[in-house]
């Protein structure tokens, strides 16, 4: 299968910024989008911000021009420049992607082990 690991949360101020990184390995498979989703206790889980192979992407309402998804295909990466944050941004985000195995040609969801970002004075 495929893992994601992913890197870059930690306490900030409102206000402040966070880059959040998603690196994925593993061997013969192909990405088709890579995103990102956030959790906070109680709530369900959420999409934030996705962003397919050629560029397109999409934004919960709550985060559209904040955030900035962006990835390096090269690398299969996933990143999540997180601007003017605030205390209702607090959540644990998730790294996904949609991708094919050498053995599973039908598009799978992946889902990283989650990072913690903490908006707080």
């Amino acid at each position: 299968q495929v893992q994601l690991v992913e890197s870059g949360g930690g306490l900030v101020q409102p206000g402040g910024s966070l880059r959040l990184s998603c690196a994925a390995s593993g061997r013969g498979f192909s990405i088709s989008t890579m995103g990102w989703y956030r959790q906070a206790p109680g709530k369900q889980r959420e999409l934030v911000a996705i962003i397919t192979r050629s560029g397109s992407t999409n934004y919960a309402d709550s985060v559209k021009g904040r955030f900035t998804v962006s990835r390096d295909n090269a690398k299969n990466t996933v990143y999540l420049q997180m601007n003017s944050l605030k205390p209702e941004d607090t959540a644990v985000y998730i790294c996904n992607t949609r991708a094919t195995t050498s053995v599973l040609f039908t598009l799978q969801d992946y889902w990283g082990q989650g990072t913690q970002v903490t908006v707080s004075a």
